[in-house]
Formats: C-alpha cells, sequence, structure tokens
C-alpha cells in the first residue's frame, strides 16, 4: 500500500481516511475470523449436543470408543480447536475495549490467550490419548 502524503490526505473525504486502518491494520481479519469460526462452530455444536443427547447414558467402554472412533475423533479436535479460538478472540475484543491502562490490557490478554492455549492443549491431549 502506497503512503500518502499530509496533503493527499487532506483531499480525502473522513471515510477514505480510515478505511482499513483498524487497530494494527488487523481489524478486518478479526472481524473475519470471528464469523468464520462463528459458521464453523455451529454445525460442530450441533453434531455434538445430537451426539451426547443420542448416547445419554453410555458406560465408560462405550463412551471411550465413541471418543476413538476416527470421525468423532477428528470432529471433536475441531470443537476444541475453533471454540478456543472463538472464546479468546471474543475475550480480546472485550478487553481492548473496556480495560483502559495498557499493562492491564497486555497482562489480561496475555493471561486470556495463555489459559485458552492451555485448556485447548489438555482437551486435545484427553481426545488423542482414547484415540490413538
Amino acid at each position: 500500500m502506497s503512503q500518502t502524503s499530509p496533503r493527499q490526505a487532506q483531499l480525502r473525504s473522513p471515510l477514505g481516511r480510515v478505511r482499513g486502518m483498524g487497530a494494527a491494520r488487523s481489524g478486518a481479519h478479526h472481524w473475519w475470523m470471528q464469523r468464520v469460526t462463528s459458521i464453523a462452530l455451529l454445525p460442530l455444536t450441533i453434531w455434538f449436543i445430537v451426539a451426547l443427547a443420542s448416547n445419554a447414558g453410555m458406560t465408560h467402554a462405550e463412551a471411550t470408543a465413541w471418543i476413538g472412533h476416527p470421525l468423532n475423533a477428528v470432529l471433536l479436535l475441531a470443537l476444541i480447536g475453533l471454540t478456543f479460538h472463538h472464546t479468546a478472540a471474543g475475550l480480546q475484543v472485550v478487553i481492548e475495549d473496556y480495560v483502559k491502562p495498557e499493562w492491564t490490557k497486555i497482562a489480561a490478554l496475555l493471561a486470556v490467550k495463555g489459559i485458552c492455549w492451555l485448556l485447548a492443549l489438555a482437551a486435545a491431549l484427553a481426545v488423542l490419548r482414547i484415540a490413538v
């Protein structure tokens, strides 16, 4: 993208000056990723709820066998990854909008990202230990 001189910037409309200039120029990407993960989570969540409802009352061995089925394991891993990614991105927006001191904002963002990563890894490891 080319740089504009101050004189050229004055000739642009207010919308033209701010278009594509979100926080670190990543606002549109973040917005799209939230929508994409939302759309991907919809069928995965419906699948998970239907699977849990239809398999209610399973024994431990039956549940382990169900998780161990390759399709179920892959769908569970996708659900885990997308859920924690979507959660971290959503909480990031809340933190960026409402936490004012910069050091508190950075600490909160690091804590949220770290906790989401750890929980996602723990959940994925649990699925993989059963499935493999």
